[in-house]
């Protein structure tokens, strides 16, 4: 995600020194019943500006009911940033005493006991079918605690090794591909969920997995038959969050065109010019050469791209009202009142393709707005390192940042992992500067290899604070403070 185009604009003292008090405010009443709360707004024109701590954004008049004069507004959260999150839980497996008994041997005191794996693979070797369940089990029980500790690739080695000793059983199979998907391995993931689909045809997880796959391929289509047939099948309130937020989807894009290049399948309003489809295409393919190059990394699957009216952006994503562009697994840009790609938008085509990268990269799913993906590398890596790749610098920040940090107010990076977008616009302004300067310090001090082996450590299931200690030789504080020393010997005469 990125702060709106003209996050530049205001100097950062004042948004940073004052993001957690109240300031007065007014409020721009959209046509369609949305609200924005600016510190002030005015009419120019055929445009409503407003002034934020992002900087000054504008609206067309012509979707603006009223301005409300006055007021004050909160620094702590937005209220717009509520929305739809498809975030899907993994299949469940019916339990037995058998079962239980086998996954309480498997895994116990907060460990997986694999000599008790050894023996259950022992028996399995000279043993019958019951023989070789037990050993799927001691491998799907191990899976499922390293899932829950977000060691996603000891999860999907164990996953798969119970294929090996019950290559038929729905549940194993339904496992490895929900962990696929967690990988936002897409294709890969149906190729399993097809197969669990012929030994349990009536399974709701089967199509409930399968739309999420879809989901992420952008085969809106089929992700919303396929979680049709899940909830009939059985209601599930998952799916059912999943499938509106689908079909929102469907019903804005189904008068949207299509285009496609080697990396990318673009859909766009018809209000978007077919000249400036094709000529963001060619500016993401330019950018992708280029962030592949500094990453060394080719995302494998196509990337989704959709540009929207103002509107449109809007209504679809509820983003909060500093959010300029958006990437959830697919790029989502507003383009209203542009013939071609401008530097702006250049400049945020490459900030949200960064994002889709280190998603792949970390093999992150995100079925929706952040606040609830399941995302690998942490939101100050991400936001960091998308605006380092799009010619950011901490420049006319540092100052300020020093200011903040020496008198003992930074918010820790350890409180920067999750999603931002309740965050109120002074909070986020301050949490994307100080998330560049750190990305910025760890690019300065040993160039973006640190970074690529970051986020490989990462993708395979480290905390974002132990791949710094292997990569770095240090801890989040250590980093802050290098960071500190880093701007005041760059930028502070």
């Amino acid at each position: 995600m990125i702060l709106s185009y003209r996050i530049r604009t205001v100097l950062l003292g004042v948004a940073l020194l004052s993001w957690s008090g109240r300031a007065a405010a007014d409020t721009i009443v959209l046509k369609n019943g949305r609200r924005i709360i600016a510190l002030s707004a005015f009419e120019e024109g055929d445009k409503v500006k407003y002034l934020t701590s992002a900087g000054e954004l504008s609206l067309p008049k012509s979707i603006v009911d009223h301005i409300e004069r006055g007021g004050s507004v909160g620094m702590a959260g937005s209220p717009g940033a509520d929305t739809a999150i498809l975030a899907i839980a993994p299949p469940a497996m019916e339990s037995n005493e058998a079962i239980t008994e086998v996954e309480h041997g498997a895994v116990h005191d907060g460990a997986i006991d694999r000599e008790y794996i050894a023996k259950l693979e022992s028996a399995a070797h000279s043993g019958g079918r019951q023989a070789n369940q037990s050993a799927a089990l001691g491998h799907h029980a191990a899976a499922n605690f390293e899932l829950s500790r977000g060691d996603m690739e000891h999860a999907l080695i164990d996953a798969r090794t119970a294929l090996t000793y019950a290559p038929e059983e729905p549940v194993f199979l339904m496992n490895v591909g929900y962990l696929l998907l967690r990988r936002s391995e897409f294709k890969e993931s149906l190729e399993y969920l097809e197969h669990a689909r012929r030994f349990a045809p009536d399974n709701p997880d089967v199509p409930k997995l399968e739309g999420w796959a879809y989901y992420g391929l952008n085969k809106l289509d089929q992700a919303v038959a396929e979680w049709k047939r899940a909830q009939a099948l059985r209601p599930d309130k998952e799916v059912q969050v999943a499938l509106d937020k689908a079909l929102a989807d469907k019903k804005e894009e189904e008068s949207y065109k299509e285009n496609e290049s080697s990396h990318f399948k673009l859909r766009y309003s018809g209000a978007a010019a077919p000249a400036l489809a094709r000529d963001v295409l060619r500016t993401l393919e330019k950018h992708f050469s280029a962030i592949e190059s500094e990453l060394n990394f080719t995302p494998p699957e196509l990337i989704g791209v959709i540009l929207y009216t103002q509107d449109a952006f809007s209504d679809i994503t509820k983003a909060p009202a500093w959010a300029g562009a958006l990437n959830d697994g697919r790029i989502r840009v507003p383009v209203q009142g542009l013939a071609s790609v401008d530097s702006e938008l250049s400049r945020v085509l490459k900030h949200e393709l960064t994002h889709s990268f280190i998603a792949q990269k970390t093999r992150s799913a995100c079925m929706g707005l952040a606040a609830s993906c399941a995302i690998h590398a942490p939101a100050w890596i991400q936001e960091g390192l998308a605006q380092w790749m799009e010619g950011q610098r901490s420049g006319e920040d540092a100052a300020v940042l020093l200011q903040i940090y020496s008198g003992g107010r930074a918010i820790p990076l350890s409180r920067l992992e999750g999603s931002w977008l309740n965050m109120s616009g002074d909070a986020a302004r301050y949490a994307y500067a100080w998330a560049l300067a750190n990305v910025e310090y760890i690019v300065h001090a040993d160039g973006m290899g640190d970074v690529e082996r970051i986020l490989d450590r990462i993708g395979a299931g480290m905390t974002t604070e132990a791949a710094l200690r292997e990569v770095l030789h240090s801890d989040y504080n250590d980093v802050m403070q290098s960071t500190a020393e880093y701007l005041r010997a760059t930028y502070v005469r």
